[in-house]
């Protein structure tokens, strides 16, 4: 297998702090924000992703497949999850120690427990509003009430960080910088 070419296109809106670990070829929408000790790797494909998502401390996002991984616009990745889902749509939230398998596909509205190991053995696709949580990985469906004060919070989250995280952390720009 050839070495991984690094190849680092960030938004200049984009808040990216210099200590994420970024590997292959990346694309970070505008109004993203990677906290430090992050890791995204594009190990057999390109990785996308959109605006305005959130990227916490330890957060892991991996592509192993040949295809291009997708991620949406408005997504939380909360602390040490892990996700290699090759799409993920709009306004996912991946909690905390969460791991999603290369197996799964989030659609959009969709939240994944705390510590939920989400590992289907075949391709499975998360419809629109769809929570899974506990040990088990139960699956029910949201009705969607209060998606507009969660996205409102999300929004204020987000312009917090953008204001703090520059003056605490060295950030970082594109093209492999």
């Amino acid at each position: 297998m050839p070495p991984i070419r690094d190849k680092f296109t960030i938004h200049s809106k984009a808040v990216v702090c210099q200590d994420v670990e970024l590997k292959g070829d990346i694309t970070i929408g505008s109004g993203t924000i990677v906290h430090p000790k992050a890791t995204i790797f594009a190990i057999a494909g390109p990785i996308v992703i959109g605006t305005g998502c959130i990227i916490e401390e330890g957060a892991i996002i991996v592509n192993r497949r040949k295809e291009v991984m997708r991620i949406g616009d408005d997504n939380l990745f909360e602390i040490g999850c892990r996700v290699e889902s090759p799409s993920v749509g709009n306004f996912n939230t991946v909690s905390t120690r969460a791991r999603v398998h290369h197996t799964i596909r989030l659609s959009s509205y969709c939240v994944i427990g705390a510590g939920v190991l989400l590992v289907p053995t075949e391709d499975q696709v998360l419809e629109d509003y769809t929570v899974v949580y506990g040990p088990a990985a139960d699956q029910r469906t949201w009705s969607g009430r209060g998606k507009v004060q969660e996205a409102d919070l999300r929004r204020k989250h987000a312009e917090y960080l953008r204001e703090m995280l520059p003056k605490f952390n060295r950030l970082r720009r594109g093209d492999g910088t």
